[in-house]
């Protein structure tokens, strides 16, 4: 099971981005997905999650500037990010709470984490 992240990049203060991530490998379903980010010299915070039922959530600095959103055919997340300031400066993290077969002893849920990517805004 992977996760693989992409669409981050260097933007000017009030660009936006859309990153994505996808779930891929053997499993039976993904449920909650989440987008983390660690900015230089701080700590890993979470920005935003979604149930597999669509319920979202967002970290108080985010709201209103970043949606995120999934494909559940596509096992995919995605993070809109607008009006970008150069506190976003992070490296961005997708993990995903993913269920696998296991034989003789049902399902096992598993937190899997995509490799990250950067994500620069400039002022």
């Amino acid at each position: 099971v992977q996760l693989q992240a992409s669409g981050g990049g260097l933007v000017q203060a009030g660009g936006s981005l859309r990153l994505s991530c996808s779930a891929s490998g053997s499993f039976v379903r993904v449920t909650t997905m989440r987008w983390y980010r660690h900015p230089p010299g701080k700590q890993r915070e979470l920005v935003a999650s979604i149930t597999g039922g669509g319920v979202t959530n967002y970290a108080d600095a985010v709201k209103g500037r970043f949606t995120i959103s999934r494909d559940s055919d596509k096992n995919t997340v995605y993070l809109h990010m607008v009006s970008l300031e150069p506190e976003d400066t992070a490296v961005y993290y997708c993990s995903a709470d993913i269920w696998t077969a296991v034989e003789g002893s049902g399902l096992n849920r598993g937190d899997y984490w995509g490799q990250g990517t950067q994500v620069t805004v400039s002022s």
